[in-house]
């Protein structure tokens, strides 16, 4: 059985075989010990409530209790570019007219901008190939939601997702090669792989502070800006059917979209509701829809997906899954249907 909870600091091998599967363009998940080992000690100490909230990176892993493997990983920064500059690109518009000449001309510009400064993040987001089929996927994405849902007076008012932007087969990034390329002076990895270690000073002193105009880039590069990666479009279909959407900010590297939402509006405050446990008659099969089901907990955060029905405020879940949630009948458990309701 596959359950989600907050990482432990026994987690680390684990975590690296996984950054290690990842690839590049993880820019918060690089396959280096000494820089997951220091994630994982700010995460333990944010689960502990050791460090303030602004602080704190909450790092989950999915876990297959049968074998103790690590097959998932994800995460929410609980604030953004307080420490380091957060840059993203702005698209706005910037309108040319001459009366005289009859001529009205409207253009699309990207601005850098720190506008999201403060924001929550949703990061990190990585489940193994082998575990991507049935509701795995689903499971680790929405995991965060059901947490936020359960302590939202730990994050700011907004939340962010940055979307992998898109690359072609061989990995190079038509908007980089047509941009960024010409102003860092290196190739997209390396200025991925700086700014993933912390180093991001040299993006403040060397892209140009004035509007660029969408127009003079080539084609290529101006069909890609706001498009995802190929394999990251399930991610943000999950994200926007929780309430998250896009509003015209891209990464400064490869433009890929950034969703945003408010958290007080995502699905999770709307939908999920505290219900108590109660056991499931032994040797009955769960019967109900597929239900996102969390204990509530900060320290030993824990979230699985169960076949229930929570009617009048109870729950019914059986002896394997109350283990998987470090539960007992009659504890509190948060709980939300894993799908979005469709509008009729």
């Amino acid at each position: 059985m596959l359950v989600v909870r907050a990482i432990q600091e026994q987690d680390l091998d684990g975590l690296f075989e996984l950054a290690s599967q990842a690839g590049e363009g993880m820019t918060t998940l690089k396959a280096d010990r000494k820089m997951l080992s220091q994630r994982l000690e700010v995460a333990c100490a944010s689960f502990a409530e050791q460090i303030a909230p602004p602080q704190r990176d909450y790092l989950f892993v999915m876990e297959d209790t049968g074998s103790g493997r690590l097959v998932g990983v994800c995460a929410i920064k609980s604030a953004i570019g307080l420490d380091q500059t957060f840059y993203n690109y702005r698209i706005g518009t910037l309108v040319h007219s001459s009366r005289e000449l009859n001529v009205f001309s409207r253009m699309e510009t990207l601005y850098l901008s720190n506008d999201l400064t403060g924001c929550a993040e949703l990061c990190s987001l990585f489940l193994h190939p082998d575990y991507r089929s049935g509701s795995n996927g689903k499971l680790l994405s929405k995991s965060r939601f059901l947490f936020i849902a359960q302590f939202p007076q730990l994050f700011p008012e907004k939340l962010i997702a940055e979307m992998r932007g898109y690359q072609r087969a061989d990995g190079a990034s038509p908007f980089w090669d047509s941009l960024g390329r010409h102003f860092f002076k290196m190739d997209f990895n390396r200025a991925d792989d700086l700014s993933s270690l912390g180093t991001k000073s040299f993006i403040a002193e060397l892209m140009p502070r004035y509007p660029l105009y969408v127009a003079y880039l080539p084609a290529e590069a101006q069909e890609v800006i706001g498009r995802v990666h190929v394999a990251t479009a399930p991610a943000r279909r999950l994200l926007e059917q929780e309430g998250m959407h896009y509003e015209g900010y891209v990464d400064i590297f490869d433009a890929g979209p950034v969703l945003q939402a408010r958290v007080s509006e995502l699905r999770a405050l709307r939908e999920s509701a505290l219900v108590i446990i109660e056991p499931a008659a032994e040797g009955v099969a769960g019967a109900g829809e597929p239900t996102l089901v969390s204990n509530t907990v900060l320290r030993d955060f824990r979230i699985i997906v169960a076949p229930a029905q929570p009617q009048r405020a109870r729950i019914a879940l059986s002896v394997a899954e109350r283990e998987l949630l470090a539960c007992s009948a009659g504890d509190p458990v948060r709980s939300m249907p894993l799908n979005a309701r469709k509008n009729p």
